[in-house]
Parts: C-alpha cells; sequence; structure tokens
C-alpha cells in the first residue's frame, strides 16, 4: 500500500517509534566520516527511549567491522545491532538451497563468512558448480569474478544479488554501487536476480526479526531503496537529505517514493512534523506559503513582520523544510514539471534546498 506522505503530528518522531532503522552511507556516515552531529543526535534519542538498528545495502563489510567504524565515529553500538543486505541475502539462499550446497560469491569475504553462517559453502569459481550465486559490493571487484558469475548464472544457478542500488555516496558524489555491476550480469546472460536488500521485503523482515521491533522508523537518504522499501513494508518513513536525494528530487518522487515525514538531517527523529494547509493551487506549512502560478510554484514568506533570513543557524534548516514541505505537496498535486520562484525572502531557502533557478 502507498502510506500517506509527508504527514503531521505534534509529537516527537522518536516518542512515538520503539526502533529507529537507520540506513548508513548517507545518513549516518558519508564515507569513512560522520555526518554533523550524529553521534549526539543518536544519544539524545538513545536516552528518550529509542533502540536502533544500523541497516545497510553495502554488503562488503561485516557487521563487527561496520559497529568498529560506527564505534569509532562516537556511536556505541553493538554487532548485533548491524543489519546487512548480505544477512538478508544469505537467509534467501538458505530457503531455496540444502544445507552444504555450494554458493558462487561475487563479493567480499564478508559476504562469503555470511553465506557460510546460514550452512551453506562459499566458492569463488564456477567450476565449483555452484548452485547458487550472490553477488554484492565490492569495491576491489574484477572483471573476473563477473566472468564467474556469467557462467554460473547461465549454467542456472540461483541468482541473489544483496541490492541494486546504482550509486554510493561519496565525499566525492555518487560513484557505481552494486546495482551498476548487477546490470553487466543481466545483461550478459538475460538472468534477472532475486534482490534481498532495499526495498526488497527481504530486508525488512531481517531488520524486524533482529531488532525484535514492534513500531519501527524507517530513516534513509534515498528515495528508490529507504523510502520505497518502507511503503513495501507499510512502515512511516523519515527521509534525510544528507546522502544521495535531493530537494528536486523529492518534487519528482512517484507516490510510491514520497516520505511520511521529512528532516533536514537525523536530527528530524527529535523533532515534530509541521501540518500543511491546503487549498485549490495554495499550500502552506507553518510561515510559507506556496501558490501555483503561470506554470511555476512560487514559495513566499508568509509571515507579517521578521523574515526567514532572521531564523537562527541552529533553526534554519528546520525553516527549510518547513518550505519544502509546502512546495512538495504542491509539486504532487499540480504536477513535477513545474519550477520554482521565490520573493526575495524566499531566495536563500530555494539556494540552500538548490531549488533555485539556475
Amino acid at each position: 500500500m502507498t502510506r500517506q506522505a509527508l504527514q503531521a503530528t505534534d509529537r516527537p518522531l522518536v516518542d512515538q517509534h520503539d526502533v529507529g532503522l537507520l540506513d548508513l552511507d548517507g545518513v549516518v556516515y558519508v564515507g569513512a566520516d560522520a555526518v554533523p552531529d550524529v553521534a549526539k543526535i543518536i544519544a539524545t534519542a538513545t536516552e528518550s527511549g529509542m533502540r536502533f538498528g544500523y541497516v545497510t545495502n553495502n554488503a562488503s563489510r561485516t557487521p563487527h567491522e561496520v559497529g568498529e567504524h560506527l564505534r569509532h565515529l562516537g556511536i556505541p553500538t553493538l554487532d548485533d545491532e548491524v543489519i546487512t543486505s548480505s544477512q538478508a541475502a544469505s537467509r534467501v539462499l538458505a530457503s531455496r538451497l540444502a544445507t552444504g550446497s555450494p554458493v558462487l560469491v561475487v563479493g567480499t569475504a564478508a559476504l562469503a563468512a555470511e553465506v557460510e553462517n546460514v550452512g551453506l559453502r562459499a566458492v569463488w569459481s564456477a567450476a565449483d558448480q555452484p548452485l547458487g550465486v550472490v553477488q554484492g559490493y565490492n569495491p576491489e571487484l574484477s572483471w573476473s569474478m563477473l566472468a564467474e558469475a556469467c557462467v554460473a548464472v547461465r549454467a542456472g544457478a540461483f541468482w541473489v544479488a544483496t541490492n541494486t542500488d546504482s550509486t554510493l555516496p561519496s565525499p566525492r558524489g555518487p560513484l557505481p554501487g552494486n546495482g551498476s555491476f548487477v546490470q553487466v550480469v543481466a545483461q550478459t546472460t538475460g538472468g534477472t536476480p532475486v534482490v534481498a536488500g532495499k526495498p526488497e521485503p527481504a530486508m525488512h523482515t531481517e531488520c524486524v526479526l533482529r531488532t525484535g521491533a514492534r513500531r519501527p522508523l524507517v530513516v534513509g537518504d534515498r528515495l528508490d531503496t529507504d523510502i520505497e522499501g518502507a511503503q513495501r513494508a507499510d512502515v512511516p518513513s523519515l527521509l534525510v537529505l544528507t546522502g544521495v536525494a535531493r530537494a528536486a528530487d523529492l518534487l519528482a518522487a512517484p507516490p510510491a517514493q514520497r516520505p511520511t515525514y521529512l528532516g533536514a538531517d537525523l536530527g528530524g527523529i527529535l523533532l515534530s512534523q509541521p501540518g500543511i494547509e491546503r487549498s485549490d493551487g495554495l499550500a502552506r506549512c507553518e510561515n510559507w506559503l506556496v501558490q501555483e502560478r503561470d506554470g511555476s510554484l512560487h514559495l513566499t514568506w508568509a509571515r507579517d513582520g521578521g523574515s526567514a533570513a532572521a531564523a537562527p543557524a541552529s533553526e534554519q534548516a528546520a525553516v527549510d523544510c518547513a518550505a519544502l514541505r509546502a512546495v512538495a505537496v504542491l509539486a504532487w498535486d499540480v504536477g513535477t514539471t513545474h519550477t520554482v520562484a521565490g520573493d526575495n525572502a524566499a531566495s536563500g531557502a530555494l539556494t540552500r534546498l538548490g531549488l533555485a533557478a539556475g
């Protein structure tokens, strides 16, 4: 089902959900570095009673390695709180193949370890006649590894991809993700893998089993994996703007990829979500008013006196998010081909959101 997008709530999200299922790349860290203030945000939410699962489609590291990374960033994480697409993929393979079956690993030793953990036998060559193939991200991926996968898939092996993310966020911008290399095998063999990671249901099942979540909140930076995966599982989601998705992507999002809530960063879990008033051709959120006019969406600061630029720096991101909420809802109603413009008071917000006319 499609959950209603950009819902309002007057209670902080941390008070309504028992477990936050946090995507890692783009939410908790970008590359090796933490997103600013993320450790403090997690500590504050933990004090309020929220538990966390650290969820990643990246299959290149073990839960222990991911946990070590998080602990190095000042986030006191147990290895068992890390959920990877390798675990989900291995569970899918074990449900289909007999114990001890050979599985060709196209990925890292971390992926091979998860295959072994479910009672299957990891192999590295199609000559071992694998009954399964599991493909996950490996920064050292070679042509020969892809060639072995193609041979095994053509021979009829059950093919599972940990995820099909086409890109990974990095400090230098998006870089090729596992999905780009899955396409190489698919185009060479004509095959189609079973996908275990987000947005597929297997990943959400893995998260709930491992965390015992009863009222989970999915937090992510990707519309096509994190948010769509939450929609498929009928779970509320919070989109943050610290990773892949940008404001313009949100305006163009199809219904199945529209988040329940919106935050500038993970700190959105500590906040309530302002309501949006709608009428024909108008949307208002807090002090922002957006109108459809002459083929454009026009954003204005609707408060008498003061200006958007007068907001304290600590509150600026929340002010900008309120503007984006109003613009997104109207854009979805009238069509995403509209440009966005604004008066002088709105120009700063549009520039920070990347929506200002170039």
